[in-house]
């Protein structure tokens, strides 16, 4: 598996430093789950983070700052929830499977005509998580975006005006971009899609329809 699309830097910063709400979270982990070039690189990262920290100079901390980490330390943590185990066939990655329940076998899709979809839960009001299903050789609807939409490729693969996205390839699209994701005729095209605003689509009945659908 190659993979030509990757992270941009200024996500990976924003993913190391902890400045970057749950849902993209997702998408850049199931990212890094796939994308070795992108773990070396999110390491770096790191690693320059910690140097410029050790060289930060040492701030006051208030006077009972002891007696509130024994206070921390002395409360019970709750039990770290139990790993879902994956199989030999697994095909989404982790944190993927935990927010689904599963892999693709446990998924019940609701269908939107070319594509089907679930809806990804989250505790991040400020984005939509979904997985997609595109059908082999099918196109979703022209749209462009009233925001920000991160699209990983996590099985099979698409082209639109942009390239052409197979597994592990992660589109970042903002509201520049109009285009119509058309999934190659091999295969279905399963993709972890985040996004930040509704979509604008070029169909007037499909902006009808649009809040039924749930895009």
């Amino acid at each position: 598996m190659t993979i030509r699309h990757h992270l941009n830097d200024d996500l990976l910063l924003d993913y190391a430093a902890g400045r970057i709400s749950e849902g993209w979270s997702l998408a850049i982990a199931c990212h890094l789950a796939m994308c070795p070039d992108c773990r070396a690189q999110l390491a770096l990262a790191e690693a320059t983070a910690g140097i410029m920290l050790e060289e930060l100079a040492p701030v006051e901390g208030p006077a009972d700052s002891w007696e509130m980490l024994k206070s921390r330390l002395a409360v019970t943590p709750e039990p770290a929830p139990q790993p879902i185990s994956r199989p030999a066939s697994a095909t989404l990655p982790e944190p993927l499977r935990s927010y689904l329940g599963g892999d693709l076998d446990t998924i019940k899709w609701r269908n939107l005509g070319n594509a089907r979809q679930v809806l990804i839960k989250t505790g991040d009001r400020t984005t939509q998580a979904r997985l997609l299903c595109i059908a082999a050789g099918k196109p979703v609807p022209e749209h462009s975006h009233g925001g920000r939409e991160l699209t990983l490729v996590l099985k099979g693969s698409f082209h639109d005006e942009v390239d052409r996205f197979g597994p592990g390839d992660i589109e970042d699209a903002d509201g520049t971009l109009t285009h119509q994701p058309v999934a190659d005729e091999h295969e279905d095209c399963i993709c972890l899609a985040i996004t930040d605003a509704p979509l604008k689509f070029s169909s007037r009945l499909l902006r009808l329809v649009q809040p039924l659908l749930g895009i």
